[in-house]
């Protein structure tokens, strides 16, 4: 049973995400929060699997929540959801570790998949969001201080290793990965294990944004 927390500040969404999610097999809505405080609090009593966590709220927004969430209870997956305008939300939500961006008017069957998608290990940015996630990193790859900080961990890595990170960092998958370098996914999958403990990284979205930074 796939354990999940609704933060949202309308009654409204919280209530009718809740009836239509519990209708869904395999899924549990086991709390709803009504700001980003409350959803971290609750997460410390629930620990739910997967939080679904509304970016713009009162007292404390989804941003903030995420960051406390993911600094104190790691291994909570957070799905943030968003309208379309809130690009100066994206980037900071995946920077402290959230691992699925939807959008608010997606259907239920979009959310639900969402949900189990990310609970068995994937990532998940609907395509309208994942442009502007590019074009931010697109941003960062074309600046070019004139002094470049290199992060002292990547000198902990293998040349396999680094050449990984930079496919990972072009926005190649596992399979595509394996297929360029003559592995099998599993093998890639355990490198990427490693790079991330290396790194002290939480998931693949921040390895992304490490490697446009630093490599």
């Amino acid at each position: 049973m796939i354990r999940v927390l609704i933060a949202d500040d309308q009654s409204i969404l919280r209530e009718g995400l809740k009836m239509i999610l519990s209708a869904e097999e395999n899924i549990e809505i086991c709390g709803l929060a009504s700001d980003g405080k409350e959803a971290y609090d609750m997460c410390k009593i629930h620990n739910p699997d997967i939080v679904l966590m509304d970016i713009k709220m009162s007292n404390m927004n989804g941003v903030e929540s995420t960051k406390l969430i993911k600094r104190d209870l790691p291994d909570i997956k957070i799905i943030v959801l968003t309208t379309f305008n809130d690009d100066e939300y994206i980037f900071d939500a995946l920077r402290y570790g959230a691992i699925g961006y939807m959008l608010k008017d997606s259907t239920p069957e979009k959310i639900a998949e969402a949900i189990r998608t990310v609970y068995n290990g994937g990532a998940l940015i609907q395509p309208d969001i994942a442009l502007k996630v590019l074009d931010k990193f697109a941003s960062l790859a074309n600046y070019k201080p004139e002094y470049k900080i290199v992060d002292k961990r990547i000198s902990e890595l293998t040349d396999r290793e680094t050449v990984i990170c930079k496919l990972i960092g072009e926005g190649k998958n596992n399979g595509e990965i394996a297929k360029e370098l003559f592995l099998s996914e599993g093998t890639v999958k355990n490198h990427i294990t490693n790079i991330l403990d290396k790194l002290d990284l939480r998931d693949r979205t921040q390895l992304a944004i490490f490697v446009l930074k630093n490599m």
